[in-house]
């Protein structure tokens, strides 16, 4: 089987991320890996949390904390919420991690080794007030391009723009507020994107159609518009500081490398610090250096982080001049909206991940989520659409076919499953079904198209309640309880089939489903689709339980509960 190394865009780590961040990368990502272990694949999951730059920083003085101590805290933090998601990360590491700040440095040398990094004098944002450079994040203002009066001078979250501080229309210092600022000299490494432009253009060519239309869209128009040489370095107390055997004043000077610039590189530095705690049985190399045919990486990300994964991270890595694994697949997503607009850390509007697990188990989220994807399109997350979604999919078609079947055949034939006749038209018609069906799921899932799996999924429960429907246990007991019994014994196979290929969407609603049935030795990783037309995974005597209510319905009281809390409706 294949080897797959899959990344998620890196959480800021300055707050819980709320669930457009959590949509837009880390939970497709893991429904992703999860489905490819099943298949047999060997999978490698890495994320971690992007810890330098201004916004860990700002962060720590709001916070009154050394900003070592606030990653370290913070970092946790999500880490924990990431847990109760269920995401299955073989490793979830830092950006201030020894590994990444050692291999940052490599590259950085190799870049300039290679001529493709020049030091510059620059004039740059000053606060006398604060007495200091003021970095691009610490610079808000109003964006030149839409007029979004929150602009950082970076990027513009409205229009997503990159920028520069000096390109903001009245800019103020996000330490103090302030507007007393001034332009000085100083110096800063910049790398010379121009230099590269050639070999990034040949590179994403021979990729971009085989990614999805907006992830090239977006890396083409960075192209066509020219890469620039852009500053990597900053002004800034934490960070990956420049190696002083190489830049000796601009080390003394206290300058760091700029956030993107090491986040990237971060994706090898966790799988380092992975190798790192068991460097006998594990080798990070084996993923990321000089495997370009052995190793199948893909990216997820939203679209504010395709540039810089599709572009600028490409460029460095062909400009150290090493054969360091570059991506095959970028998933890129569009906006998840909270009623019309956007999600957003900083404004903090909409339903934050840690908030979300405090209401509903995550199985609820995972499901809802990933079943309305941000793919082709910005989607809005309403409570009238996860009320509906949750009561109809998870509580009516999957939850409900559960409890009927398991209830009803322990309430007339005991705790054991029961073995009726042999199958008959109505079983091979469903068997035909749903082979299908599962056959529609694995396409949509190997091609990453998770709405379209979503509702093969949805379609592969339905057909359980339809087969139902048509036996109709219930009546059919009274003239034929063989024939009953089968309905049940095959229904009750479905649910261990669900159990098994549902496992990606809601992971711990599958465990329940599965360990409803006493199999010994129940290892199936996966149900192939003869196994699918047979429905006779689990045979007749296996005892069985009934499990508590899968999924609960969602009241008209419980929405109005949590429209109130969250507010914000109108956009």
């Amino acid at each position: 089987m294949a080897r797959h190394l899959i990344t998620s865009a890196l959480p800021y780590i300055n707050g819980i991320k709320h669930l457009g961040n959590m949509v837009g990368s880390m939970l497709p990502a893991d429904v992703y890996s999860r489905y490819l272990r099943q298949r047999g694949h060997d999978v490698l999951y890495i994320c971690a949390t992007d810890e330098h730059g201004t916004p860990a920083e700002l962060a720590a003085k709001e916070q009154g904390l050394p900003v070592d101590v606030f990653c370290a805290q913070a970092h946790d933090a999500q880490k924990a919420v990431y847990d109760g998601f269920a995401l299955a990360f073989d490793y979830f590491g830092r950006s201030s991690s020894t590994e990444n700040r050692e291999i940052t440095q490599h590259f950085a040398r190799r870049l300039n080794e290679n001529g493709f990094i020049e030091e510059r004098a620059i004039r740059q944002v000053y606060s006398p007030v604060d007495g200091r450079f003021l970095p691009d994040r610490y610079v808000e203002g109003t964006c030149p391009h839409c007029g979004y009066d929150k602009a950082r001078g970076d990027q513009c979250e409205n229009c997503t723009r990159v920028l520069d501080p000096t390109d903001l229309i009245n800019p103020r210092s996000a330490i103090s507020g302030s507007t007393d600022l001034e332009i000085r000299e100083t110096k800063h490494l910049f790398l010379l994107q121009s230099k590269l432009q050639h070999e990034v253009e040949e590179w994403v060519s021979r990729h971009e159609d085989d990614w999805p239309q907006l992830a090239s869209s977006i890396a083409r128009k960075w192209l066509t518009e020219g890469l620039h040489d852009r500053a990597i370095t900053r002004d800034l107390d934490w960070g990956v500081p420049v190696p002083a055997d190489t830049w000796p004043e601009l080390a003394a000077e206290g300058k760091v490398f700029y956030v993107w610039f090491d986040a990237p590189i971060e994706y090898i530095g966790a799988t380092k610090e992975w190798s790192d705690q068991d460097p006998e049985n594990r080798d990070w190399k084996s993923w990321w250096y000089d495997v370009d045919t052995t190793v199948r990486y893909t990216e997820f990300m939203a679209k504010d982080n395709v540039p810089f994964h599709t572009v600028m991270f490409p460029a460095t890595e062909l400009g150290v001049r090493e054969p360091w694994k570059k991506v095959d697949y970028v998933k890129a997503f569009n906006w998840l909206t909270y009623y019309g607009g956007k999600f957003s850390t900083s404004q903090k509007r909409g339903v934050f991940t840690d908030q979300a697990l405090d209401i509903l188990p995550a199985d609820y989220w995972r499901y809802f989520l990933i079943a309305n994807a941000p793919e082709s399109d910005d989607s809005s997350f309403t409570w009238e659409h996860f009320t509906a979604t949750v009561n109809k999919d998870l509580a009516d078609t999957l939850g409900n076919f559960v409890n009927r079947v398991l209830s009803f055949s322990k309430k007339r034939f005991g705790e054991e499953v029961p073995a009726g006749g042999e199958p008959g038209e109505a079983e091979a018609r469903l068997g035909e079904e749903i082979a299908a069906l599962l056959a529609e799921y694995e396409s949509h899932m190997e091609s990453l198209q998770f709405r379209k799996a979503a509702a093969a999924l949805r379609a592969l429960w339905s057909a359980g309640n339809s087969y139902l429907e048509e036996k109709a246990p219930w009546l059919e007991i009274k003239t034929d309880k063989d024939g009953a019994a089968l309905t049940l014994r095959t229904a009750m196979n479905l649910i261990h089939l669900y159990a098994v290929v549902s496992e990606p969407f809601i992971p711990a609603t599958a465990k329940t489903m599965r360990e409803a049935f006493a199999l010994t030795g129940d290892t199936a990783a996966w149900v192939a689709a003869e196994e699918a037309k047979a429905l006779a995974s689990v045979p007749a005597g296996t005892p069985f339980t009934v499990p508590p209510v899968l999924f609960a319905k969602l009241t008209d009281e419980d929405l109005e509960t949590y429209k109130e809390r969250f507010g914000g409706t109108d956009a």
